[in-house]
Formats: C-alpha cells, structure tokens, sequence
C-alpha cells in the first residue's frame, strides 16, 4: 500500500512506517534486549567524564540513524523529482556523514561498541522507499517519513545535551543537534510535510519490543562500515566540534 499527502494520516497511524519511530522515541541500547529504567545510571567512568546508560544509548542512536538515512539520501538524489527533495537528500548524506565521524572516534575513548546495520525497523523505512516508484510519491514518502523521525529524536538530543557529564557526548550532542535542524529544515522547504501527521505521530509514537528497535551487534572483527562524506558538502553542517 502506498500513500498521497491526502491519505498519509491513515497509513502512518495504522501501518508500518510509523512502527520505525520507535526506534526513536524510546531507548534501546545495543545488545541489550529490554529498554533500561535507570538511563542516568553510570557504566562507565573514562578520561571524557562518567558515561551514562542514556549517553551511551544516544551514541549508538546516532550511528544507526545515519546508517539508514545516509542510503536514503543517496535515493532522494537518485528518485527526487523536485529541486527541494534533492537538495534534501544532499543534506543527508553529509550530515550523517559528518555525525558518523565523530561517533567512529568517539566510540572507541567511551568503549562504546557501535551497529553496522539500522535497527529492523530502520531497515523497513529502507525498504520502503526502495519500493516507491521515483515520482510524486516517493517524494511525499521521503519528506513526511524523514520529517517525523528528525523531530522524533529533537527533544532527545537536548535532553542529553543539558544533561551529560560526558564532554564528548555533550560535543556529540551539539553537532547532532545542528545537523536534525538542518534537516528538519529542508525537509520542510519541500513543501510536501503534512503537519498535522507529523505531529499526531510525533507525539504518539507506537511501542514495540527491543529486539525491534535495536541494531543488530556486529559480528567479531567485522569492519566497521564508513560513510564516506561527499566531495562538497556544500556547508552543510557536517563538521566534528571539539569536546568541551
């Protein structure tokens, strides 16, 4: 089943893709199969400051969203129809590059171990728009789908950035958070966001179990998978900042 602007409402509250918004709104540790109800507890204390059970959850968050949408701007630049969807598509490939940058070096210093694939849902929203024909649809897919994840995780990045004691996930944070507002941004300049269910499915994410919204662990010694920035990211807001 695919969906208008018309009808997104409907397919978004009872289909799917709004299953994968899960993987957003509620934690979901890598390896760890029911969600944590202590995220402030400390695991583990390094030279950056102590790491908490939410610090290293938002870590690992931030490598599978750009495991997933890294790809899918690959497509928007492929399958768009409108200026404003590839230069969307444009935005998130070097935004998610630059993220995973950081989070490549970051993760080592945190003994944070990090996904090469998205979660099972992350890897849906893939799927799905791989199945939209390039047009008018895959356009409405793209913007609605990326706009309610993007504003899904927004409230998440500056709770942990108020919070944390960590200088490096607080660094982490401060791109993250540059970079979702760059892309709620452009998602939004395509003219194609339903607001109405961006808000509906913002606010009422569905639950799922954890096996559903956690990244599968890499095998022992697999490479770790690099997404490679663009030549020109056209001042995108792509850059690593400094730990402080």
């Amino acid at each position: 089943m695919r969906f208008t602007r018309s009808s997104t409402g409907t397919l978004f509250v009872g289909g799917a893709l709004g299953l994968t918004l899960a993987a957003l709104a509620y934690p979901a540790m890598l390896g760890v199969q029911t969600v944590s109800s202590s995220p402030t507890r400390v695991v583990a204390q390094t030279s950056a400051g102590p790491l908490t059970e939410a610090d290293r959850d938002f870590v690992v968050k931030v490598r599978a969203a750009g495991l997933w949408e890294y790809p899918v701007g690959q497509m928007a630049i492929a399958k768009g129809t409108s200026p404003a969807v590839v230069t969307a598509g444009q935005h998130l490939i070097a935004g998610h590059a630059g993220l995973d940058a950081t989070v490549r070096r970051i993760a080592p210093q945190l003994g944070v171990t990090i996904p090469n694939l998205p979660s099972p849902q992350q890897q849906g929203f893939i799927s799905t728009l791989t199945a939209d024909s390039r047009g008018n649809q895959f356009d409405s897919d793209f913007a609605n789908i990326l706009r309610i994840t993007h504003g899904s995780i927004f409230n998440t990045i500056a709770k942990i950035r108020s919070t944390t004691k960590n200088t490096l996930v607080r660094a982490l944070a401060d791109q993250a958070n540059n970079t979702v507002l760059d892309h709620i941004t452009v998602m939004e300049k395509t003219g194609l966001v339903n607001f109405d269910t961006v808000l509906f499915q913002e606010t009422t994410p569905p639950k799922l179990p954890a096996s559903d919204v956690t990244p599968p662990v890499p095998a022992p010694g697999a490479p770790i998978v690099v997404l490679t920035p663009p030549p020109n990211t056209g001042g995108y807001p792509s850059p690593s900042p400094t730990a402080g």
